[in-house]
């Protein structure tokens, strides 16, 4: 199964038009940093995974707090609609990229604006609308699926594996969660070349 894909169907043509609303900017850029960003929290969700202790972490923040319900009336999510006290926890997109990238948070904003063409604000915006939704997604398929923790590991891990095999920006965003986390990029991207970096996420 390609975790990418089941989260990028849950986002259709309406939902893509309420965040490209919700960032003020048009649908084919909103598209291309929608891409990278699911991308990349699933990136970090996998590296996270590989710790046992992050793994039961992960495990324990789906089973409390991320049952997929909130995947029921996305547009209302992204508009701001859907919050409610009872799935606050569920839709806390900052302290979800909290817990997911940790001191890696502004690199990761600063490859999705240059990426995608977004300013650094509407980047920040942006992934905190979706990491509820990747949240969600992933709990959604760990309970149909029946996964204990080795076997989201391998969910994870088998999406990320996919994906490297099928797009050159999986690289770069692995190179940017190795970072130090000092907020630049530069050096990380180093090498790479503008024409690579202006191209992210676009397939």
């Amino acid at each position: 199964m390609d975790l990418l894909d089941l989260v990028k169907g849950q986002l259709g043509d309406q939902v893509i038009e309420h965040l490209s609303k919700e960032v003020r900017a048009d649908k084919e850029t909103t598209n291309a940093a929608v891409d990278g960003a699911i991308a990349t929290m699933i990136s970090a969700l996998s590296k996270n995974a590989q710790k046992p202790e992050r793994a039961q972490s992960l495990m324990n923040a789906l089973d409390r707090d991320h049952d997929g319900s909130i995947l029921d009336n996305i547009a209302a999510l992204v508009s701001g609609g859907g919050r409610s006290q009872e799935n606050a926890r569920a839709t806390n997109g900052l302290g979800i990229l909290d817990h997911m990238l940790g001191g890696k948070a502004d690199n990761v904003v600063n490859m999705i604006s240059k990426g995608s063409g977004l300013n650094i604000l509407k980047s920040s915006k942006l992934l905190t609308m979706l990491a509820p939704i990747v949240m969600g997604a992933l709990g959604k398929t760990k309970r149909q699926q029946g996964l204990d923790a080795g076997g989201l590991m391998g969910l994870l891990s088998g999406t990320v594996k996919q994906a490297t095999e099928k797009r050159n920006d999986m690289g770069i965003i692995g190179k940017i969660l190795d970072s130090d986390g000092d907020g630049s990029i530069t050096d990380e991207i180093a090498g790479l070349g503008m024409k690579a970096l202006g191209s992210l996420f676009r397939r």
